[in-house]
């Protein structure tokens, strides 16, 4: 792929038009987003390699704030007149009040949290489908209950722009990677499937650590697992979350509640809350962009703001919000580097980056050994979060129960229901363990997918509902 750089679109000069052009009809703040990404995509499904499927996207967002009001246009032609024309519409959307004249344009140079040794837009094409196929042909050879195997590699290039009325003019340079294998195993009558991939702000040294191998031996192992399994039960009971992937029940129960846009609305459950005590005083939360390379680290946000490391609740008590520009600006705070959106036809919201619970003092072995029966959520596919209350329901695609301190049989089809809130304070034992997922995680929010990370180190609450078939 041949590259051409934003800034050969859209420079200072051409920026500063734009700004002016998107204050003519007034307002508190414009902002000129650009972006341009390369990709590829190489899938395998039933031994064979569907093609290599290659993209390159181009456009610009321009955005005026007016109070609450936000006008936005968008364009994927990056010539002058374009994105004046853009910036017009955008003018009109949000029309209204005094325009402050804007700031002469500075350019500013963002940090780096994800170097990278080898680029994977520079790796030969050939070398990636090899990948692909020696991930299909281990989780084919490891056990004969396999029956399908789908893989997958994709790896993206992003570059971004961001100048705004302020001043600011800053780029940045984002690449992903991200492989995965889903196997489905067969006994008799039964089917199971197994999911496990991982990647993230890196290159190609990603699978000095990580060989295809090894990421197919988890997934025929996930599946492997559940062939005979017994159906999970239902009832009230101590309930042990496992490390890393586990951190997906801390994104949604509790994380979104966080987000700053909810909190000013007073919609979220922690509206109006900074410095009560929302959680066990075992639990610290945070959310930190600037992890290396992990995938859901940023070196600045779609705003242009520097990522950040923020401390949500600190040993129980909620110590702030994640916040954009917008809603930085309306409730008197400062943004924390949390605005984010989708490409380039998107208006940027507060979203998570990698969120996690630091680590505490107990072994697996410990927190395991003081359950006498309960159950162990070690993987999960996802959930749903009711932001006002709290309230959530999760799948379980990987569950255990707890005898006498011990792991016992596995068990499907569990579900963990609760009280994001209410589970918070229930925490009373927080592993040594801590890990954040392997990088492929992707966060929904109004109809935008963003990528990020979950982590967590093994945890124990004390009473969780689990929902089964089984009594």
């Amino acid at each position: 792929m041949t590259s051409v750089s934003l800034t050969e679109w859209i420079d200072e000069k051409t920026a500063e038009r734009v700004i002016a052009a998107a204050l003519s009809r007034g307002g508190d703040f414009a902002e000129v987003y650009g972006e341009r990404t390369e990709s590829i995509r190489i899938p395998m499904e039933e031994n064979k390699i569907q093609g290599a499927e290659t993209r390159i996207s181009m456009g610009a967002g321009i955005r005026v704030i007016h109070g609450e009001k936000q006008g936005y246009a968008y364009s994927d032609d990056l010539s002058l007149e374009s994105l004046l024309e853009a910036a017009r519409v955008a003018a009109y959307i949000a029309e209204g009040g005094y325009a402050a004249p804007p700031q002469p344009i500075s350019r500013q140079t963002a940090p780096d949290y994800y170097p990278i040794r080898f680029a994977p837009s520079e790796a030969d094409v050939r070398g990636k489908v090899q990948l692909v196929q020696r991930a299909n042909a281990a989780a084919h050879a490891q056990d004969p209950r396999v029956r399908q195997v789908q893989v997958s590699y994709a790896d993206n290039t992003r570059e971004i722009l961001v100048a705004n009325s302020e001043g600011l003019f800053i780029t940045d340079q984002q690449t992903m990677l991200l492989f995965r294998v889903v196997v489905m195993a067969v006994q008799g009558k039964e089917a199971q499937m197994g999911f496990y991939g991982g990647g993230g702000r890196i290159g190609m040294e990603y699978f000095e650590a990580n060989p295809p191998e090894c990421l197919a031996a988890e997934a025929v192992r996930q599946a492997i697992v559940q062939l005979g399994a017994a159906e999970a039960p239902a009832g009230t009971m101590p309930v042990v979350i496992d490390n890393a992937w586990g951190g997906v029940w801390l994104h949604e129960a509790v994380g979104h509640g966080l987000e700053a846009d909810f909190n000013r609305k007073r919609t979220s459950i922690y509206s109006d809350r900074i410095g009560e005590k929302v959680a066990s005083e075992l639990c610290t939360v945070v959310d930190d962009a600037t992890l290396l390379n992990k995938r859901g680290s940023i070196n600045i946000d779609d705003e242009g703001v520097p990522g950040q490391r923020k401390v949500l609740i600190e040993k129980g008590v909620l110590r702030g919000y994640m916040h954009d520009r917008l809603n930085a600006r309306l409730m008197g705070a400062r943004s924390t580097g949390s605005g984010r959106r989708q490409d380039y036809q998107c208006i940027p919201m507060p979203r998570m980056t990698n969120t996690f619970l630091e680590p505490g003092e107990y072994t697996p072995d410990e927190i395991i050994g003081s359950v006498t029966r309960g159950f162990y959520a070690k993987n999960f596919s996802g959930g749903q979060v009711d932001i006002s209350n709290g309230n959530y329901v999760f799948n379980v695609t990987e569950g255990y129960l707890i005898e006498h301190g011990k792991i016992g049989r596995p068990v499907r089809n569990a579900t963990l229901i609760g009280n994001g809130p209410n589970d918070l304070t229930r925490v009373v034992k927080v592993g040594c363990n801590w890990a954040i997922d392997p990088g492929i995680g992707t966060c929904g929010k109004d109809g935008q997918a963003v990528p990020v990370g979950v982590g967590m180190p093994m945890i124990l609450v004390s009473e969780m509902t689990v929902g089964g078939t089984s009594l």
